[in-house]
């Protein structure tokens, strides 16, 4: 219970409504969602402590610590209670074991204060907590449901209400740790018949197949026992879909229609060993380039940028944990990629994000949600918010992205983290060594995140939020702001590097890191030497949690006393938790005692190899097409234009600081207008003017009709992008992710084969290696019948095969970007464009090129890429950006009806670009793929005609009205 002598409540308010921020967008929030009788929230922030505390302590810590003076006030007193209120209140209280980051930093905060004001407080424990007024509901079940959409996640949080009629009991103690058994477990595997092995892997969260399960029982046949608890879970998640992708490294024959612009007639077979390593990888080696410097053997890909130093990217996916919790999934989704980074080579340091989102209508109608799933807009809001929150305070720049809508991503959003660094190419190789001590550095391990990996590699319910609640994670940037800070410090000491290797603690928790780390080699854990959040945990828990802000590094015995001053000064945890050993074999004791014995042969090397067929129906698909009677440009102009998928995204990247750290050269926003980037340009080091260009592509629109053009033109779309820029096309190093709703279905697999062989015949003709990627394969929702029929939606709602592509450009001079604004009145506007799914990626590769040189001789004053919208709507974003008009004609390449349609067109790759005045049409070169629009104007109109017909003439006023107009996070 609470210690009345020992517990105080702090409640921080706003001085006034206009000051409360939070209670202000809640409403607006519960407005939208059609809580039209709620006048007013009022948001109140609390803070419980716990500790040696008189009034004189708790008192000053509300004054100088919690509450800000200009527009708070606050108020303490001893024991939690519900306030004397008028209006029906919400509290709203993390549940035990997940991470309160606030609370950690204002624990800390509280005792350094305390101890310099001579008030003790050395054993003050802190826990935070939302209390809210809501004003004018006056039923209960309507609050009751408020709270639930708006005010909570009941995934994460603990509802409390006190009002019409309802009083609930307040949290009276802190979570205790709850005692358990630490007695090693078996898991009985001998004897068990296929139906038992199915249940027991659905029940136990292993998603391992019977084959996969048979072999493991095989194994562990020849030591004449069962596995423990601890070796079949970490043999699961080594095995997961997420760790070891094993669909893409499965075996496939693969039949049905041929690939490619002469396959299109044919209907062929073809037999792949490994399908990443024959399609992807493949493409890579076939390029042989000696500017990748690491690809496809770390947590990033790795490539030259100048004599002394490459550039590191790499592009996660965290769906599952952001469809429970998206503000905690998409912010420990970009911790992870950041900590990529940092364990790339022996330390990369990262310089800018990025980040790519696919969700459903966030006007999604509420009556029609599947039980378990998120109000779209609010998976929206908390995954922008969640992406914000973690790159703002670590000081990384998040610089480009993409957002995407339909409504089938409505069950499974798709939350795509990317991250760039920097990293002396003398820091890229590493190897840990026999005898090197293991060192755990970072954060506390508690039960957050235990079985994310297997999470990751399931498919979804109506069940997955209670089920898997325990797979939410929720970041603490600021304690991964110091660990980066002393990994750095480590990596770069005056005697040397202080550690010989370095991995990530993602997912999988030690399991992953320390099995990954000691594949060669074997290595001894003690478990109870991991420093724990909380009493209470068991050593498989401890040994699988994926508790954020971790990292394992390899060190040398007789470097580590330098190495744990540096994380101390840092004020980081450092603790050797075992030893590399080279026997080959992965031992894990807890409390003196073995719980956990593995061949890292077996581990790694045993998975059972699949054999699968995949097909593909080329007859019951058809090509996409344009409406051909489109009665007014105008019209549909103005509407593509405020529609979700091409209006401005200016609401989600106004929330990221795009220029921390001073190397934003190119950033989201384009000329005094603010017009739409294609791409980021950011220089790595401030004392050299070269600069990498950071872009991406994602067209799931083309999946369900060929996802071979789909995947090649995501590829084109994201070298366009980076092009536009400034990019050399000689130095652009690509990343695939793939998210597919599926692949038990011989289709679904089909669809996939389809996609990475496009990726092969793209990367090999535009001469673009991969340098990583990740894949996320079961991102489909199943619903009961009943609740199908209901709700009149499928009973599995599957996401669009989607498959985005990010972009890596060397820029030589960011001086020489060009941007997508149209600058000087009297410029001559110019189209070019070739058509891929006709002609192949060979007749867009001598177009890029083309773009590329113009570009680079000074020639092009702006470029923009024809994508979503087509050349309508990138003419528009142009004008927007300049704030300046332009007159264009048609007639150089459409008449008539086709030149309505020409306008909308999204299946071509294009660029609009221009040139000065007096700049000669034959020497920009290209023949007769550059075609002359006409000129900018200082009008501010778009005229766009064909032969004497006027099809638009609009102020660029009113197209910006339109573009901004569209309200998708509110």
């Amino acid at each position: 219970m609470w210690d009345s002598e020992s517990i105080w409540e702090i409640a921080v308010e706003a001085t006034s409504a206009s000051h409360d921020a939070r209670g202000a967008g809640l409403l607006a929030t519960a407005h939208r969602a059609g809580f039209s009788e709620v006048t007013g929230i009022r948001a109140t922030r609390l803070y419980l402590l716990r500790g040696q505390l008189d009034r004189a302590a708790a008192e000053r810590l509300s004054a100088d610590l919690f509450a800000d003076p200009v527009i708070e006030q606050w108020s303490c007193h001893q024991g939690a209670d519900w306030p004397e209120s008028a209006e029906p209140v919400v509290e709203v209280h993390l549940l035990p074991g997940v991470m309160d980051p606030v609370a950690i930093s204002a624990a800390g905060a509280a005792r350094e204060l305390l101890q310099s004001a001579a008030l003790g407080g050395t054993g003050v424990q802190v826990r935070t907590a939302w209390r809210y007024a809501v004003i004018g509901l006056t039923e209960l079940d309507r609050l009751e449901t408020l709270a639930r959409r708006i005010l909570a996640n009941p995934s994460i949080e603990k509802i409390s209400i006190c009002g019409l009629g309802r009083r609930d009991e307040l949290p009276q103690r802190f979570p205790e740790a709850p005692q358990v058994s630490n007695q090693v477990r078996h898991v009985r595997l001998t004897g068990l018949g296929d139906e038992e092995l199915t249940r027991l892997s659905r029940e136990k969260h292993l998603f391992l197949s019977v084959e996969e399960l048979r072999a493991v029982e095989r194994h562990f046949a020849t030591l004449e026992r069962d596995p423990t608890d601890l070796e079949l879970e970490t043999i699961a998640q080594t095995w997961s879909e997420h760790c070891v992708h094993k669909t893409l490294k499965s075996a496939v024959v693969y039949r049905g229609q041929g690939f490619g612009v002469d396959g299109i007639d044919a209907d062929v077979e073809r037999h792949y060993d490994n399908l990443l390593a024959d399609t992807i990888a493949k493409a890579t080696r076939e390029l042989a380039l000696p500017w990748c410097l690491s690809v496809f053997k770390d947590n990033a890909g790795i490539v030259d940028f100048d004599e002394r130093h490459g550039v590191a990217f790499k592009v996660e996916t965290h769906n599952h944990p952001s469809a429970i919790e998206p503000y905690g999934g998409a912010a420990t989704g970009a911790g992870g990629c950041i900590r990529d980074i940092l364990g790339c080579g022996l330390g990369a340091k990262p310089i800018a994000n990025t980040d790519v989102f696919c969700v459903a209508d966030p006007d999604f109608d509420d009556d029609r949600l599947p039980p378990g799933v998120l109000r779209p807009r609010r998976i929206l809001r908390g995954i922008v918010e969640g992406v914000r929150d973690y790159g703002n305070r670590m000081g990384i720049p998040t610089v480009a992205g993409a957002l995407y809508f339909d409504d089938r991503y409505l069950a499974n959003p798709l939350v795509y983290c990317g991250c760039v660094g920097v990293i002396s190419k003398d820091r890229i190789h590493k190897e840990p060594r026999r005898g090197d001590k293991i060192v755990l550095v970072g954060g506390r391990t508690g039960r957050d995140g235990i079985g994310g990996a297997t999470f990751s590699s399931a498919e979804l319910t109506d069940t997955h939020a209670d089920e898997f609640a325990h797979a939410v994670q929720i970041g603490n940037a600021i304690e991964e702001k110091k660990v980066l800070d002393a990994l750095l410090r480590a990596r770069d000491h005056a005697t040397g590097c202080l550690y010989t290797a370095i991995t990530d603690c993602g997912a999988g928790g030690l399991s992953s890191a320390v099995g990954e780390m000691a594949h060669e080699l074997g290595a001894v854990v003690d478990l109870d030497k991991v420093p724990l959040k909380y009493a209470g945990l068991r050593y498989n828990e401890i040994w699988l949690s994926e508790a954020q802000e971790r990292m394992v590094l390899a060190v040398v015995p007789e470097r580590l006393a330098e190495l744990v001053a540096v994380f101390v000064a840092e004020e980081v945890e450092a603790s050797v938790i075992g030893e590399f050993t080279g026997d080959g074999v992965l031992r894990v004791r807890y409390a003196g005692g073995e719980v956990g014995s593995l061949d890292v042969g077996f581990l790694h090397k045993g998975l059972p190899k699949r054999r699968r067929i995949a097909t593909w129906n080329a007859l019951r698909r058809s090509s996409p097409t344009v409406n051909e009677r489109i009665a007014d440009v105008q019209a549909m102009l103005l509407e593509r234009l405020s529609s979700l998928n091409c209006c401005s995204r200016e609401a989600v990247f106004r929330q990221y600081d795009h220029e921390v750290q001073g190397g934003s050269a190119v950033k989201p926003a384009a000329g005094v207008g603010e017009g739409p980037s294609d791409a980021a340009v950011v220089r790595p080091l401030l004392d050299s003017r070269r600069g990498v260009a950071i872009g991406a592509g994602v067209c799931p629109n083309l999946s369900d009709d060929d996802p071979y053009w789909m995947a090649v033109l995501a590829i084109d779309e994201a070298i366009r992008n980076v092009i536009c820029v400034g990019a050399n096309p000689d130095r652009i190093a690509i990343l695939d992710n793939f998210c597919w709703p599926g692949c038990e279905d011989e289709e679904q697999l089909g669809a996939l084969v389809r996609a990475c062989q496009a990726c092969h015949d793209a990367a090999v003709t535009y001469r673009v290696p991969f340098i990583s990627g990740k894949d996320s394969l079961n991102n489909q929702f199943s619903l009961s019948a009943d609740d199908a029929r209901r709700l009149g939606l499928p009973e599995t709602i599957a996401i669009p095969g989607t498959l985005l592509i990010s972009s890596l450009g060397l820029v030589e001079d960011v001086r020489r970007c060009v941007t997508s604004d149209l600058k000087q009145p009297g410029a001559r506007v110019w189209y070019v464009s070739a058509d891929v799914r006709r002609g192949g990626p060979e007749s867009a590769a001598a177009m890029h090129r083309t773009v590329a040189r113009i570009i680079r001789s000074g020639q092009a004053t702006a470029c923009h890429d024809v994508s979503d919208g087509g050349l309508a709507v990138c003419l528009a974003e142009m004008c927007i950006g300049g704030a300046r008009g332009a007159t264009v004609s048609l007639d150089g390449f459409a008449t008539g009806a086709d030149a309505r349609l020409r306008l909308f067109d999204e299946s071509r790759s294009a660029y609009v670009f221009t040139t000065p005045p007096d700049v000669d049409g034959n020497a920009l070169g290209g023949g007769r793929e550059i075609v002359e629009l006409g000129v900018v104007t200082r009008d501010k109109r778009l005229c766009i005609g064909v032969g004497a017909k006027t099809l638009v003439d609009v102020e660029v006023p009113r197209l910006d009205a339109a573009w901004r107009r569209t309200n998708y996070l509110d």
